[in-house]
């Protein structure tokens, strides 16, 4: 198996695992992801720094959606989607570069740049 199958696969399973997962904590609890996220980073604990310190990877993740497709509309919509909802929609975002760059990942990476 070579580097991007093993990767495609990767993001397929990352994908379903979080948006399942996601699933069963929305029927759960409910919609209120804000409020608890704050919570946390306001109680200045474990919880908190992991929510603060995962917010920047999303925060890096949406603006390299943003970088790579040289801030067009739609990649500023993409990376505000994906800065909210996370994994979800960035791993299907790099597994769809994947498959249009033909797994060269260093084109998935810069682009056309």
């Amino acid at each position: 198996m070579n580097n991007s199958n093993f990767l495609k696969i990767l993001l397929s399973i990352l994908t379903l695992v979080v948006l399942v997962y996601t699933i069963l904590v929305f029927q759960k609890e409910g919609a209120d992801l804000f409020s608890v996220f704050l919570d946390n980073v306001k109680s200045i604990n474990w919880s908190g720094q992991f929510n603060l310190d995962f917010s920047s990877y999303l925060t890096l993740s949406a603006l390299w959606i943003m970088w790579r497709n040289r801030f067009s509309m739609s990649s500023i919509v993409i990376a505000i989607v994906a800065g909210i909802i996370g994994i979800i929609v960035f791993a299907p975002y790099v597994l769809v570069l994947l498959i249009q760059e033909k797994g060269d990942l260093k084109k998935v990476l810069v682009g056309n740049r």
